[in-house]
């Protein structure tokens, strides 16, 4: 299996090798964005590459967004689009080193971008920044988890397992709004941190 690394990374983008990358926002985490009434929550969006969900919710009136990533040049690009979003907002470190506390964590694309040894990582990770009863969104890929990635396959079955001990699952389930490409292959979820955890 590849070496999922800073430089892997940094030489993904320097070369150009961004398949994931669709240019704007996708549907789904949109419509869930466009209901969203409270725009003062802190949200955090990690290993958000080009972060269009950033963009997104900065030019409609969240300034409280923080994105995370391990690689320079996707923070670069994203201030390049939004000269006014904040640099102490651009965060350039590596998830699992990073603490803070969100209200809401914007799931795209990172997840089953880390090598799945990482996942039990991950979900504990949330759930230390999130503040009680925050709420992990986004989307996560539906279909078999295999060595060929990133990016990496699952299962409803698997992520259940992995985020029940600690998350109420809101929702989990077929995407209905996926874009084209990736219709019949994500799983929209909403999870939310129990309330008698800290």
């Amino acid at each position: 299996m590849k070496t999922l690394n800073k430089e892997y990374w940094d030489n993904r983008y320097e070369e150009n090798k961004t398949g994931w990358n669709i240019g704007y926002i996708s549907t789904p985490i949109k419509a869930y964005i466009d209901q969203l009434t409270d725009k003062s929550v802190r949200i955090l969006i990690p290993g958000a590459g080009n972060s269009y969900e950033a963009e997104y919710l900065w030019k409609n009136g969240f300034k409280n967004v923080f994105v995370i990533d391990i690689a320079k040049i996707p923070l670069q690009n994203l201030k390049s689009r939004v000269p006014d979003f904040p640099l102490d907002h651009l965060i350039h470190d590596d998830f699992f080193d990073y603490s803070g506390s969100f209200d809401l964590i914007i799931e795209q694309t990172f997840f089953c971008a880390l090598s799945p040894n990482l996942r039990s990582a991950y979900a504990n990770k949330t759930l230390q920044l999130l503040k009680p009863q925050g709420k992990i969104v986004g989307l996560l890929f539906n279909f078999p988890l295999s060595s060929d990635g990133p990016p990496f396959g699952g299962s409803e079955k698997e992520y259940n397992q992995l985020f029940i001990e600690n998350y109420t699952i809101n929702i989990l389930e077929p995407a209905i709004n996926s874009i084209k490409e990736r219709q019949g292959k994500e799983l929209f979820f909403i999870f939310e941190k129990k309330d008698d955890l800290n």
